[in-house]
């Protein structure tokens, strides 16, 4: 965005930060939930007293132009936009940069750049938005390889071809989403992906990790959008055929969506596309029991109705991020349509919601409304949503532990899912002499189940909050998955869910996955550790 710059250790850009009234807001609000928290204002340090290990490695001269050793453009790229990840740029942790950053231009300069890192074992890190929450972008190698690339797709982001009559449209990897849509819109046609890292991640990312949009409902991944894909690997271009759908053996690009940037480099793909919707119609549905709130919930989710959003905020999430002061929490419903008004939709899914005891506060935003209704729940909790990382980044300087971790379950199981991490947490915030709140959202929900994300707002010991959400996490993951939960619904595996992918992973399915890795990348130098770790036998590295 023009006269806005990123920031190297935080989230998205500089002049966006929590500052002045909003900051002492913030800290206000905490205090009134956290009455003795300490929260002393920390400084990140500026890039120049950053100690960074020189580059280890020159590329070749015709790659030189394509490369970075820039100091600041390392230190960005050293570390994705965790909580963990802001803890350590604040204390000036960048101990494993890339030793360049590469920016191709062209298709044939990604297969240029892997035919020289592969010569040289270099390890290559796929790099999109670097909005990554799981370690997925880090080059935490422990000296592995000789030496690490980050290989930013950002010079690739154009819209190459649109097929209006099958309303569909080739992308190229490396376009971040406002650029993406921008494009589309002069079709009058929109990709309708909006995670919340929408302004800061690439289609590339998304299409690696198995995003997760906005959405509530049907389409919510980025998988269903999804109708070929175009990979460079080492071992050659997988390029996938466009089509509605094939029952021909397994889906190729099924092998390519999540792998993360283990078995090749994603740079163009053909998405579906849809109109862009004209009727819209919201609500926000109030209750008194949040038995009630999951049950209503869950009928909508069974309903075929499709809301565009039906996002369950418990009452600790509804208070602290949007205002509404309840004791069964909020429904934040919405529809929308390119073809037809949705007011009817909607009315039957507060016929629903009133079934189980949900109230309307207020109006519901219809279909004819000039404009979104100001002061609602539900524009509260959006306002909070988009400002949500920046007052993390915020807290986090002011050695708060404000973290989140998303799953999911089917409905008959969330019940005792939800008392499990909630005792976990409890349980894992007394051993590190923390207090703390935990609150649930649904982000999506299905038929058959609600993808739960949770967050923790705990006080911590500047220095030492690092290691005290290391502890909530572990505990928190090996609970998810006892209780039957996932790892991950949408923020992927990368390195540091690992340990959990491992045990959830089918031994098989692990196999398979290794032989595809040794088949499409021989070398191992495509994002190492994540997903798979390299064979013991595979060979030193040789020198840079």
């Amino acid at each position: 965005m023009a006269g806005k710059h990123r920031s190297w250790w935080g989230w998205g850009h500089v002049e966006d930060a929590v500052t002045g009234a909003e900051a002492t807001a913030l800290a206000d609000r905490v205090r009134t939930l956290l009455p003795d928290v300490d929260l002393t204002e920390h400084v990140a340090p500026p890039v120049a007293e950053l100690d960074l290990r020189p580059p280890r490695v020159d590329p070749p001269t015709s790659l030189a132009r394509l490369c970075s050793t820039d100091p600041a453009d390392r230190a960005a790229h050293t570390h994705g936009k965790a909580f963990r990840d802001v803890v350590r740029n604040l204390h000036g942790d960048v101990h494993d940069p890339p030793d360049l950053v590469v920016r191709p231009a062209t298709e044939q300069d990604v297969v240029d750049v892997l035919d020289w890192c592969a010569g040289r074992d270099i390890a290559v890190i796929p790099y999109g938005g670097g909005s990554s929450v799981v370690g997925g972008v880090e080059p935490r190698l422990d000296d592995a390889y000789p030496a690490a690339v980050s290989l930013d797709l950002g010079r690739l982001d154009r819209v190459l071809e649109v097929d209006p009559t099958s309303r569909a449209a080739r992308i190229q990897a490396g376009v971040f989403g406002p650029a993406l849509e921008d494009q589309l819109r002069r079709h009058d046609l929109t990709l309708r992906h909006f995670p919340q890292s929408f302004e800061f991640s690439t289609l590339g990312g998304w299409l690696a990790t198995r995003a997760g949009g906005h959405y509530a409902t049907v389409l919510t991944h980025i998988d269903d959008l999804v109708e070929s894909l175009r990979v460079i690997t080492p071992a050659g271009t997988s390029q996938s055929r466009r089509l509605p759908g094939s029952g021909a053996g397994p889906s190729p690009d099924r092998l390519f969506l999540g792998s993360e940037g283990v078995l090749g480099v994603i740079t163009e793909a053909w998405m579906r596309l849809q109109d862009r919707p004209r009727w819209r119609a919201g609500a926000s549905v109030h209750f008194t029991d949040y038995d009630e709130a999951i049950t209503a919930t869950r009928a909508i989710a069974q309903s075929a109705l499709h809301p565009s959003n039906c996002r369950l905020l418990d009452p600790a999430e509804a208070l602290l991020n949007a205002g509404a002061a309840t004791t069964g929490g909020v429904l934040v419903l919405g529809f929308e349509s390119a073809d037809h008004p949705v007011t009817p939709s909607l009315d039957r899914a507060v016929e629903l919601c009133r079934d189980h005891g949900g109230t309307l506060p207020e109006p519901p935003r219809s279909d004819d409304s000039s404009g979104p209704r100001q002061g609602t729940a539900a524009d509260a909790w959006r306002s909070a949503f988009l400002r949500m990382p920046y007052q993390r980044d915020a807290l986090a300087a002011r050695s708060m532990i404000v973290e989140t971790f998303e799953t999911a379950c089917t409905w008959d199981r969330f019940p005792a899912l939800r008392t499990a991490v909630l005792d976990a947490v409890g349980d894992a915030l007394r051993a590190v002499a923390a207090t703390g709140v935990v609150t649930c959202r649904f982000t999506h929900v299905y038929p058959d189940g609600p993808a739960p994300y949770f967050g923790v707002y705990a006080t911590g010991r500047w220095g030492a909050t690092l290691g005290q959400w290391d502890q909530i996490k572990h505990a928190v993951s090996d609970a998810l998955l006892a209780a039957g939960g996932t790892i991950t619904h949408h923020h992927a595996v990368g390195r540091d869910h690992r340990p959990w992918y491992d045990r959830q992973r089918p031994d098989p399915v692990a196999l398979a996955l290794r032989s595809a890795k040794s088949a499409l990348d021989p070398s191992w130098i495509l994002n190492p550790g994540v997903l798979v770790d390299p064979p013991a036998d595979l060979g030193r590295p040789r020198d840079a």
